[in-house]
């Protein structure tokens, strides 16, 4: 029975959820790093929300761990690249939260719009300052977006809604989806040249730390009004100071900021600069979807095998699972066979899908090949790190599909490139369901993967296979299935025999002193 441990303050329909799909859950919080550290191996998931840090060190104390679930947005409390190395899925909920976090953003520009704080602040220190606040009408003006995405998306709904022209700046958004949002798409010089409002809805990445920088603030529109409700981190903070106080920026509302808690900031006390304490997702019916989505998914996981709204590997919903499956175990196969019978490094590994496997999501396949050949130089490796792992060493993936049907209904076929040249293997699957090798290195043989076996390349001459099958009996070898290919009459075969127990260097060295034989090895499925 896997095993989940909550480490957070969490909805408690998260825990009913886990126990519902027969998983055994512990909800403890408020514990040290050391303290999650010293039982954190005992389980294969953990939930959290933004309190938890999963660091390195966690993560390397996290024997049993197959997945963190974030129940929220951001992972900044998550170490991914080494969670990735570790093979830990790591996964988030972007949508449990989505409409309160922009309702929250609404909220602030209406409240920057009429400055409501310092007017209600006034009126209930007993005084009745109303020529002092004189605000701005939302209609008309224009809503600068810098993220188009999810939330930012919805932002741009509501303000449509309040009739506001809303400009976006997203590499991401295509000019077909900023037609269907009702948005005009812009480069970022534009959008902080024109913007009456802009409001923030990126993660925080390297490409996006400071893009409200001094330099780019100082190109927005004079009186422009800024809302972030997304990162901290993504507004210099020093420099929006600056700004409010020269008068550039007429108002700024943050609910994020680069050190939370924020206990101080140079905006603090700032005219015209509004604060929440990091409010985005708090509403009653937001804790309850996020707390709901992180343990479905998670306990999808735990289950089926059913990937989610994952930040380190391909999703894979519960209905794609049952159909992928056999073909990621054919792909598994595939890549440990070239990873034996390949030879030093490799630079380049290609992953072909023919006929009824190019219609599938590809993801997981390259990933289960991926994980089988480096299986073969590395143990720990699962289809979570074995992209990191092929990235942390060069390897080159590449990904060919072809929709047309050749000699099978569905072919998977794994190249390398080696020093003797491309090297490839391929494989179908027997009744939808069993794996099957179809192809090795240009030969034509039929074979099942499985176990221990004997891979022997040999001329192709009378009298072989009888001196083969001698050795073996001498050697008290019993052989369970026997695969043999060649490419013409009395020129190169391949022998494929599974066995029921391991074969010895001892035996290997025999097999290749028989005449004939070009290669001999063992190998292990």
């Amino acid at each position: 029975m896997p095993k989940v441990l909550i480490s957070d303050k969490m909805d408690p329909t998260a825990a009913e959820i886990f126990r519902a799909r027969g998983i055994e859950v512990d909800e403890i919080t408020g514990k040290t790093p050391d303290e999650l550290k010293a039982i954190i191996g005992r389980y294969d998931g953990l939930a959290i929300r933004s309190a938890t840090k999963v660091t390195k060190e966690i993560l390397d104390a996290a024997t049993n761990l197959k997945v963190v679930g974030r129940a929220g947005i951001g992972v900044d409390n998550v170490d991914i690249p080494h969670a990735s190395a570790k093979g830990v899925v790591v996964m988030n909920t972007p949508f449990g939260n989505s409409i309160t976090t922009a309702e929250h953003a609404i909220a602030l520009m209406f409240a920057l719009a009429r400055q409501l704080p310092e007017a209600d602040a006034s009126t209930q220190a007993g005084k009745w300052e109303k020529n002092r606040f004189m605000g701005v009408e939302l209609t008309s003006k224009v809503l600068g977006l810098i993220g188009a995405g999810n939330i930012g998306s919805i932002v741009a709904d509501r303000a449509i809604g309040l009739k506001m022209k809303v400009i976006a700046y997203d590499p991401f958004l295509s000019p077909e989806r900023a037609i269907e949002l009702g948005v005009e798409k812009v480069e970022l010089d534009e959008l902080l040249a024109r913007a009456d409002f802009i409001t923030l809805h990126t993660p925080l990445t390297d490409q996006t730390r400071n893009i409200l920088s001094r330099e780019n603030l100082a190109k927005t529109k004079k009186g422009v009004r800024i809302i972030n409700c997304a990162r901290g981190g993504l507004v210099d903070e020093a420099a929006l100071k600056e700004a409010l106080d020269a008068g550039h920026v007429a108002g700024a509302a943050l609910d994020v900021f680069v050190t939370e808690p924020a206990k101080e900031s140079p905006l603090f006390g700032t005219p015209n600069f509004i604060s929440t304490p990091h409010l985005g997702a708090s509403t009653s019916e937001a804790q309850v979807n996020v707390a709901i989505q992180v343990a479905e998914q998670m306990a999808e996981y735990l289950t089926t095998g059913g990937v989610t709204n994952a930040l380190n590997m391909p999703s894979l919903s519960a209905e794609e699972a049952p159909r992928l499956k056999p073909y990621m175990a054919l792909a598994e196969e595939l890549g440990s066979l070239v990873g034996q019978l390949s030879h030093g490094a490799i630079p380049r590994i290609s992953i072909h899908t023919e006929g009824a496997a190019a219609e599938l999501n590809p993801k997981p396949i390259v990933s289960a090949v991926l994980a089988g050949y480096l299986r073969t130089q590395t143990a720990t490796v699962n289809m979570v790190n074995a992209p990191y792992l092929a990235k942390e060493r060069g390897l080159e993936v590449r990904e060919v599909r072809t929709e047309k049907e050749g000699d099978y209904h569905t072919l998977l076929r794994v190249s390398v490139k080696t020093d003797a040249g491309e090297r490839s293997v391929a494989g179908t699957l027997f009744g939808n369901q069993a794996p099957r090798l179809v192809e090795l290195f240009g030969i034509k043989v039929e074979a099942d993967l499985a176990g221990h076996m004997l891979y022997v390349v040999n001329e192709d001459a009378p009298g072989f296979i009888g001196r083969l099958g001698s050795l073996l009996g001498q050697e008290g070898v019993n052989i369970g299935t026997f695969h043999l290919g060649r490419r013409e009459a009395g020129g190169e075969a391949v022998l494929l025999l599974s066995v029921d127990e391991a074969v010895t260097p001892d035996l290997i060295a025999k097999v290749r002193a028989l005449p004939g034989v070009k290669t001999a090895m063992a190998l292990a499925f």
